[in-house]
């Protein structure tokens, strides 16, 4: 958090490797999330640099009450949910005709359990109501508390806490084979 509030000094004195640092630092979680959340690499490539793109035009003037990730975090979260809303209003491709992101590991042998895996919980994941997949990527991934996800989502933290047992529930179900495909 100090690191954060040095390097947002440093960014809104106009330091370009500040910037540099952030965008380093931040970049994979926000991709990742991102990725969670859409299921499509491309829209999350997009999301992520149109986040920095504002994010530089706020340079100077730029006030955080709260942590420089949970700021991105929620900008990141933002755009996602109004691209949703988008693509809802033009009847795109639903979350179940994308294929996940597949990850760099040492081996092929690896490579092929991590993929599988990948793509049995990112199966389960699709299938849960957004409202809870959100909250379980927040919290889990972003580490976000359930308080700064209730205060992101303008809901109350039982209703927060109620979605993400919930989502946790119905997503050990899945995992578990006990719903059928």
């Amino acid at each position: 958090m100090f690191e954060d509030t040095v390097l947002l000094w440093q960014y809104n004195s106009g330091r370009t490797k500040a910037l540099r640092r952030i965008y380093a630092r931040y970049k994979d979680s926000l991709m990742t999330l991102a990725s969670a959340l859409l299921y499509d690499k491309s829209a999350a490539e997009d999301v992520v640099h149109d986040v920095f793109t504002a994010f530089v035009r706020s340079c100077g003037t730029l006030r955080l009450t709260e942590s420089l990730k949970g700021y991105l975090t929620t900008c990141v979260v933002n755009r996602v949910r109004n691209l949703n809303k988008a693509r809802q209003r033009r009847r795109c491709a639903s979350l179940e005709q994308t294929t996940p992101i597949p990850a760099d590991a040492v081996g092929p042998d690896a490579v092929a359990v991590f993929d599988e895996q990948s793509q049995r919980l990112a199966r389960a994941l699709s299938r849960l109501p957004y409202e809870q997949r959100e909250v379980l990527l927040l919290h889990l991934y972003s580490g976000l508390t359930f308080r700064a996800i209730a205060k992101l989502e303008d809901q109350s933290i039982n209703t927060v806490q109620g979605r993400y047992r919930y989502g946790l529930n119905k997503l050990r179900t899945l995992l578990d084979g006990e719903v059928e495909s």
